[in-house]
């Protein structure tokens, strides 16, 4: 495990507007690190409310060490544990999602209502108080369709970004949105190679054909701070806005979040290979079919896409030092009928596209800097100023988090 004195010292040869010393990419105790100090004390993108529309609806999630579940209550309400028998520690949930009208362990039948608190567990004598001894609970936060869990004992504020997304993404109505399709692939790479590539197109045109039919990569618009400087950025920005429709940039003073509309190329009105809607029933209240993109980033782990006929959310999980998870969920309308309303392959192609090619990309990056020859290399001011906005972010995360207990305690009681 590294110490502080060594984090510090690994920070302190970080050069400004250059990619990271070797070590922040491809050490193991770093990649520990980077989750004790991040990825265990912030929000972090889990799943849509979508993925649990029912009663008894579950989804497990391996964060690091933990493993998680999700589920909703009779109430309504999304609620997350950590996914450990309060017996003798068994995982309750072995599936990646289900449903189940009580949270059974497989080992010895302890019984779990949906809210956590123990119903039955069998011969455990007179002095046994079940109240106890309910699951051990992880702060979980619901806005605007997308479920947020964080494993820290005492969660960082969510309303201000909860705020913000309710007035952009509300609009696009989520409670009304269904899974369309969901597709995981794994990475070879570090987290950070994937957020950093997520977060510039400098290399979108050499690399990515289907998704530059539809997507804008002029910098002005997909920079660090989404300008609108750029002239069609303001004029889709202020023809929006007109229509009532939240979409100038907005972002948390830390640069955690930031959230923003912005335009298509030309005429086009959804990412599909011509352009065209994807989906004829289109999403919310949106007030016309050329939106453009609500994009929503949230550091570590997420970037979405909030369009007029769909919407498009990205979840990134570490594995190991040079493992990521990628989850992309495609939603529509829920009464919308493939085959009907939208064709799965259209809906999905381009996106599938070019979550392959970033693959291909990331890995090729990866395998580069293992080499003892990497050096850290300048960015571009220009084409990579979001790149430069995500590595600030990260290194002053971790200075300001060099003090104090690096894992969370965890010991949030079940409701």
């Amino acid at each position: 495990m590294l110490d502080d004195s060594e984090l510090q010292s690994l920070l302190d040869q970080r050069k400004p507007a250059h990619s990271l010393p070797r070590p922040f990419y491809t050490d193991p105790d770093l990649f520990q690190a980077d989750m004790d100090r991040i990825w265990y004390r912030d929000w972090l993108f889990a799943i849509a409310a979508a993925e649990v529309p029912k009663t008894g609806s579950y989804v497990t999630l391996q964060i690091g060490a933990y493993s998680i579940i999700i589920v909703r209550g009779a109430d309504g309400t999304i609620r997350s544990f950590h996914n450990s028998c309060r017996h003798r520690g068994s995982r309750i949930c072995a599936a990646d999602k289900g449903a189940a009208p009580k949270l059974v362990c497989p080992y010895h039948q302890w019984t779990y209502e949906l809210d956590g608190k123990l119903l039955y567990a069998r011969d455990m004598g007179p002095d046994f108080k079940p109240q106890d001894h309910g699951l051990r609970g992880v702060h979980c936060a619901e806005a605007a369709g997308m479920v947020f869990v964080c494993l820290a004992d005492a969660a960082p504020d969510f309303a201000p970004v909860a705020a913000q997304m309710a007035r952009y993404i509300t609009p696009h109505d989520p409670a009304q949105l269904k899974v369309a399709h969901q597709s995981t692939i794994v990475e070879q790479a570090n987290w950070k190679l994937v957020l950093e590539n997520n977060r510039e197109c400098y290399h979108c045109s050499g690399s990515h054909p289907s998704l530059c039919r539809t997507f804008n990569d002029d910098p002005d618009l997909v920079g660090a701070d989404d300008s609108i400087s750029s002239p069609a950025g303001l004029a889709h920005v202020e023809r929006c806005e007109a229509a009532g429709l939240p979409s100038r940039y907005v972002a948390d003073p830390d640069d955690q979040w930031r959230l923003v509309r912005i335009p298509f190329l030309g005429a086009a009105v959804s990412y599909t290979m011509d352009g065209k809607a994807a989906v004829a029933r289109r999403v919310g209240n949106v007030p016309f079919d050329n939106a453009g993109s609500c994009l929503f980033f949230h550091y570590p782990n997420t970037w979405n896409h909030f369009l007029s006929d769909q919407v498009l959310l990205f979840r990134v999980i570490p594995v190991s030092v040079t493992e990521t998870q990628v989850t992309t969920t495609w939603l529509v309308h829920k009464d919308a009928v493939e085959g009907v309303d939208y064709d799965l392959n259209r809906l999905t192609e381009v996106w599938i596209h070019t979550n392959d090619e970033d693959r291909r990309i990331v890995e090729e990056n990866q395998k580069g800097i293992a080499s003892p020859a990497y050096l850290p290399g300048p960015y571009s001011q220009k084409q990579e100023s979001g790149v430069i906005q995500f590595v600030d972010w990260y290194a002053n995360t971790m200075q300001k988090r060099l003090t104090g207990p690096a894992r969370p305690a965890s010991n949030i009681a079940a409701e």
